[in-house]
């Protein structure tokens, strides 16, 4: 196919695989994200199926009692018990474990050093200063941070393109209110509010989004207004409303499709700003809910426990390839709409 009879967006696709490091970067991150959509089946305590005196279990679905594999009470099996191994040892019966034989809260009582313990063959990653398997921590900890990434981004673009599409293409004294309301609110102490709701509310990811959403919506609002600034008086959209069309039918037809060249170029640097601000908002303890994995929380027993070096680093390490991944995304993007480099 020639290049005349791609559209745009095709030449701007054939552009992205181009740039080696963004494509693979893309490749690697969503290979990433779609096993951490999975860590259930890959780091469980757990077994994936079970086989104990003729009758088939499914415990990762369905809670077990200790009664049914030969134990003395009717409690929830701990399956990393060593009695309850032996009994899947023995001729006949079997369990298939995960990969990695830990949940993000699980507790390895049966460690071999005292917690935090250093990678073994055990617990690759070690533990952290609960005994609790830092591998599936990062695992779980780093799903969560991409899922708020996510939602924090699409929330910040929803109402960053709609307050700058409002303000760029009626402009006059919408524009002059809206940017004043803009001024005063981002003039707001984030960090302050962030500390006073973690004083009045128990922590909670969906209080956290919509807090941060609240202020993550103005810079790309700028953007947005500037495209529509411009786009608002070209000889296509006098057209549009010579025709009889209505602002609101303009703006969704004509301008806004014109206007999103920095909106998708953003999309991966603001997931990175997303993901620093979690591991922030959770180093600092005024993030996600006690208890639930997440990376900052891992950086925070890394300085808690300097002993502990394996803590730091692995964290260290999927904090840096998660962002580098998304900076080489957006810089291949970027380059990829990049009108200067489009194709003659």
């Amino acid at each position: 196919m020639s290049s005349v009879s791609l559209s745009p967006s095709q030449r701007a696709w054939l552009r992205f695989r181009r740039n080696r490091l963004g494509y693979w970067s893309l490749l690697i991150f969503c290979t990433l994200f779609v096993l951490s959509l999975g860590a259930e089946l890959i780091s469980n305590d757990k077994p994936l199926l079970a086989r104990h005196h003729g009758q088939w279990y499914v415990p990762i679905l369905h809670n077990v009692p200790e009664t049914a594999f030969g134990g003395d009470f009717a409690t929830p099996t701990d399956y990393l018990d060593p009695f309850i191994q032996q009994q899947f040892a023995t001729e006949g019966n079997f369990a298939l474990y995960p990969p990695n034989p830990y949940h993000h809260s699980t507790i390895n009582y049966f460690a071999k050093e005292p917690n935090p313990s250093a990678p073994s063959r055990d617990n690759w990653l070690g533990t952290d200063d609960r005994g609790r398997d830092v591998a599936a921590r990062l695992l779980y900890g780093f799903r969560i941070s991409v899922l708020f990434a996510l939602a924090l981004t699409l929330i910040g673009v929803l109402l960053g393109v709609v307050t700058g599409a409002i303000q760029g293409f009626f402009a006059g004294k919408t524009d002059l209110l809206a940017q004043r309301f803009i001024e005063v609110w981002s003039s707001m102490p984030e960090l302050y509010l962030l500390i006073i709701f973690a004083a009045m509310f128990d922590p909670s990811a969906v209080r956290l989004v919509v807090l941060l959403s609240l202020f993550g919506w103005m810079g790309l609002s700028d953007y947005v207004r500037a495209e529509f600034l411009r786009n608002r008086k070209l000889d296509y959209v006098r057209a549009a409303e010579a025709m009889g069309l209505s602002s609101w039918q303009i703006i969704w037809r004509h301008v806004l499709p014109n206007s999103l060249t920095p909106v998708v170029t953003f999309l991966p640097f603001r997931m990175s700003a997303a993901i620093l601000a979690l591991t922030s908002l959770d180093f600092l303890g005024l993030g996600v809910p006690p208890g639930t994995p997440s990376l900052g929380e891992l950086l925070a027993q890394g300085k808690n426990n300097i002993d502990a070096w394996w803590i730091s680093l692995s964290t260290f390490a999927v904090l840096v390839i998660t962002l580098l991944l998304l900076t080489f995304m957006g810089d291949a993007l970027r380059d990829a709409l990049d009108p200067r480099k489009a194709e003659k």
